[in-house]
């Protein structure tokens, strides 16, 4: 068996058609969906994805605001920023590209944002929003693996579903919005013993700790969906995800590849929150 792809650059430019058609209707109605971006300092990482998030942004037809300060930035400076975006009408998602100079508390900026305006999804209000089942907004790297399963018509029913990592960022979220698909959930990290035997389990495999190789082929049940939200470097320097791609690809039914997986996925469910963001101001007005 060779697993098939889930091509996460096709189906986040379908995605992304679907949110300039939707933008396109709300402009009509005299609103244009806005994101501001906030960047203090100059981490280099940083500074592609938040280039990478404003271009997706203006490709789709959304209005965007990108705000660079410099690393020597005040907490008080950066929160007094926060609040007067809460508080501007034609912004409808605030962004604060993490991570934040030491000085700054990213809880503190993070807490600081209006629940209706957190596209990324990491206000303690949309974590609870998640867990409860209320509306809010998802983090968009899981949200992006709900949306690469559904386009594989994928039923996660009654089927065993193992997450590796537990961050508040992919794992956690991830292993919710699973059990909202009524997936029966383990979820694994470093204190986990025997991984092998949970994975062996598994009828969906998320792998999202940050670590080369962390499930290999032999880890793996045949038939099982595969999911690598790992971001790394080979000895060669080149982009590897979490995931032995090679070997997996040998017993799994379907697999995201890195690059070109989960990670075009994240930007494009942020401009998702974004424009439902702006839907939602629209319909309360």
């Amino acid at each position: 068996m060779t697993a098939q792809r889930i091509d996460g650059n096709a189906l986040s430019q379908q995605l992304r058609a679907q949110v300039a058609h939707d933008t396109a209707a709300l402009k009509a109605q005299g609103l244009t969906p806005g994101l501001a971006v906030v960047l203090v300092g100059d981490n280099p990482a940083s500074q592609v994805y938040v280039r990478n998030k404003v271009k997706a942004c203006q490709d789709a037809g959304l209005h965007s605001v990108l705000e660079k300060y410099e690393a020597s930035l005040s907490e008080a400076d950066l929160l007094a920023r926060v609040q007067a975006l809460n508080n501007d009408p034609s912004i409808h998602g605030i962004l604060v590209q993490l991570p934040l100079p030491a000085h700054i508390d990213a809880q503190k900026v993070i807490e600081a944002i209006s629940p209706l305006k957190d596209v990324d999804g990491f206000h303690i209000a949309s974590a609870g929003a998640l867990m409860t089942g209320a509306k809010g907004f998802w983090p968009c790297t899981p949200y992006g693996c709900m949306k690469m399963l559904e386009s594989i018509g994928y039923s996660l029913k009654g089927k065993h579903a193992v997450v590796i990592g537990r961050s508040n960022i992919v794992g956690k979220p991830m292993a919710l919005m699973l059990l909202q698909q009524n997936a029966t959930v383990t979820i694994c990290h470093s204190g986990t013993q025997n991984l092998k035997a949970l994975t062996l389990q598994a009828d969906v495999i998320v792998a999202a700790v940050g670590k080369r190789n962390v499930l290999t082929a032999d880890m793996v049940k045949p038939g099982a969906v595969v999911l690598d939200v790992g971001m790394n470097r080979n000895d060669e320097g080149k982009l590897c995800g979490d995931v032995d791609f090679e070997g997996v690809s040998q017993v799994a039914s379907y697999i995201t590849p890195v690059p070109g997986g989960v990670g075009p996925m994240t930007i494009t469910m942020l401009l998702v929150n974004t424009l439902e963001s702006a839907q939602r101001a629209l319909s309360e007005k």
